[in-house]
């Protein structure tokens, strides 16, 4: 991810979750040093994700697919990159947080060897309230 993405980003941002990130939050990222990727298809991109490294272990902060490239394996490919990235930072250990009800993320996560280690209550905001998260890690092997 680039700066010259982010306005794209911004854009599947906002059309994908009721209380999206920032331009300024994405922006941030990319100043921190966060490992930031985009998927590009049709000369757009079609999908993001954001990992945070420390210490031996990472932190999936944002993963999305644009609603119009959704149900067409992207959001495994970017979850693979993802953690294709992790393994050559030497991460051990990686977590995220997913709403319950975000059925189809859940369902990618578990395929891919995520558990589920906590609950974090009342962590989203929706126009109902808030909704917790599941808090879901995955151990990785490190290859030599």
């Amino acid at each position: 991810m680039q700066h010259g993405d982010l306005k794209m980003v911004s854009d599947i941002e906002r059309r994908s979750y009721e209380f999206p990130w920032s331009h300024g939050v994405f922006r941030d990222c990319l100043l921190a040093g966060y490992r930031s990727i985009v998927l590009i298809r049709q000369e757009r991109v079609a999908g993001y994700g954001i990992l945070s490294v420390a210490a031996g272990e990472a932190h999936i902060l944002n993963l999305c697919v644009d609603p119009e490239f959704r149900s067409l394996g992207y959001g495994e490919r970017l979850l693979d990159e993802i953690l294709f990235r992790a393994r050559t930072a030497s991460v051990r250990e990686v977590f995220l947080e997913v709403r319950p009800s975000n059925e189809m993320a859940l369902a990618l996560y578990r395929k891919k060897g995520f558990y589920q280690v906590a609950n974090r209550p009342a962590y989203y905001q929706s126009h109902k309230g808030r909704e917790d998260a599941a808090v879901l890690a995955k151990k990785l092997v490190i290859e030599d």
